[in-house]
Protein backbone atom coordinates (compact mmCIF):
# COMPACT_ATOMS: atom_id res chain seq x y z
CA UNK A 1 0.00 0.00 0.00
CA UNK A 2 1.35 3.22 -0.87
CA UNK A 3 1.17 6.73 0.71
CA UNK A 4 -1.66 7.88 -2.39
CA UNK A 5 -3.83 4.86 -1.25
CA UNK A 6 -3.08 5.21 2.32
CA UNK A 7 -4.46 8.93 1.78
CA UNK A 8 -7.04 7.85 -0.16
CA UNK A 9 -9.06 5.03 2.14
CA UNK A 10 -8.79 8.19 4.92
CA UNK A 11 -10.19 10.58 3.02
CA UNK A 12 -7.26 13.33 2.67
CA UNK A 13 -6.01 15.25 -0.18
CA UNK A 14 -2.63 15.38 -1.35
CA UNK A 15 -2.45 18.77 -1.10
CA UNK A 16 -3.67 19.31 2.37
CA UNK A 17 -1.61 16.44 3.42
CA UNK A 18 1.80 18.51 2.02
CA UNK A 19 0.33 21.82 3.50
CA UNK A 20 -0.06 20.05 6.99
CA UNK A 21 2.91 18.52 6.71
CA UNK A 22 4.74 21.65 5.98
CA UNK A 23 3.18 23.54 8.53
CA UNK A 24 4.49 21.03 11.08
CA UNK A 25 8.32 21.39 9.63
CA UNK A 26 8.16 24.80 9.82
CA UNK A 27 7.06 24.75 13.63
CA UNK A 28 9.65 22.32 14.40
CA UNK A 29 12.29 24.98 12.53
CA UNK A 30 10.76 27.93 14.23
CA UNK A 31 10.83 25.67 18.29
CA UNK A 32 14.53 24.93 17.12
CA UNK A 33 16.07 28.16 15.93
CA UNK A 34 13.98 29.90 19.34
CA UNK A 35 16.27 27.03 21.21
CA UNK A 36 19.25 28.34 18.93
CA UNK A 37 18.25 31.79 19.93
CA UNK A 38 18.54 31.27 23.49
CA UNK A 39 21.42 29.34 23.60
CA UNK A 40 23.37 31.84 21.87
CA UNK A 41 22.04 34.55 24.12
CA UNK A 42 22.78 33.04 27.35
CA UNK A 43 26.05 32.35 25.56
CA UNK A 44 26.32 35.79 25.22
CA UNK A 45 25.56 37.02 28.75
CA UNK A 46 28.21 35.03 29.76
CA UNK A 47 30.76 36.17 27.52
CA UNK A 48 30.23 39.72 28.65
CA UNK A 49 29.78 38.73 32.31
CA UNK A 50 33.44 37.62 31.89
CA UNK A 51 34.81 40.35 29.55
CA UNK A 52 33.43 42.77 32.34
CA UNK A 53 35.77 40.49 34.88
CA UNK A 54 38.45 40.70 33.09
CA UNK A 55 38.43 45.05 32.82
CA UNK A 56 37.76 45.10 36.10
CA UNK A 57 40.86 43.10 36.88
CA UNK A 58 42.95 44.64 34.06
CA UNK A 59 41.82 48.13 36.05
CA UNK A 60 43.41 46.82 39.18
CA UNK A 61 46.50 45.34 37.58
CA UNK A 62 47.59 48.58 36.03
CA UNK A 63 46.83 50.21 39.78
CA UNK A 64 49.08 48.00 41.34
CA UNK A 65 51.14 48.74 38.39
CA UNK A 66 51.42 52.11 39.09
CA UNK A 67 51.95 51.54 42.64
CA UNK A 68 55.15 49.65 42.01
CA UNK A 69 56.25 52.09 39.38
CA UNK A 70 55.99 55.20 41.71
CA UNK A 71 59.71 56.81 42.41
CA UNK A 72 59.46 56.92 46.20
CA UNK A 73 58.55 52.97 46.17
CA UNK A 74 61.73 52.88 43.87
CA UNK A 75 63.80 54.66 46.01
CA UNK A 76 62.74 52.80 49.37
CA UNK A 77 62.94 49.87 47.80
CA UNK A 78 66.62 50.83 46.74
CA UNK A 79 67.88 51.90 50.12
CA UNK A 80 66.02 49.33 52.26
CA UNK A 81 67.67 46.07 49.97
CA UNK A 82 70.32 47.60 48.05
CA UNK A 83 71.51 50.15 50.71
CA UNK A 84 71.46 52.75 47.95
CA UNK A 85 71.76 56.00 49.36
CA UNK A 86 71.60 60.01 47.75
CA UNK A 87 75.14 61.07 47.30
CA UNK A 88 75.79 64.49 48.93
CA UNK A 89 77.63 67.08 47.66
CA UNK A 90 80.88 66.20 48.47
CA UNK A 91 80.65 62.24 47.56
CA UNK A 92 79.57 63.90 43.60
CA UNK A 93 82.62 64.25 41.12
CA UNK A 94 82.41 66.10 37.87
CA UNK A 95 84.04 65.28 34.81
CA UNK A 96 85.52 67.97 32.42
CA UNK A 97 85.64 66.94 28.83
Amino acid sequence: MNIKALLETIKIDTPLFVMVFVVLVSAVAVIYTKHLSRNEFVQLQRSEKERDALNEEWGRLLLEESTWASPSRIEQEAKSRLGMVVPKSDMTVVIKP
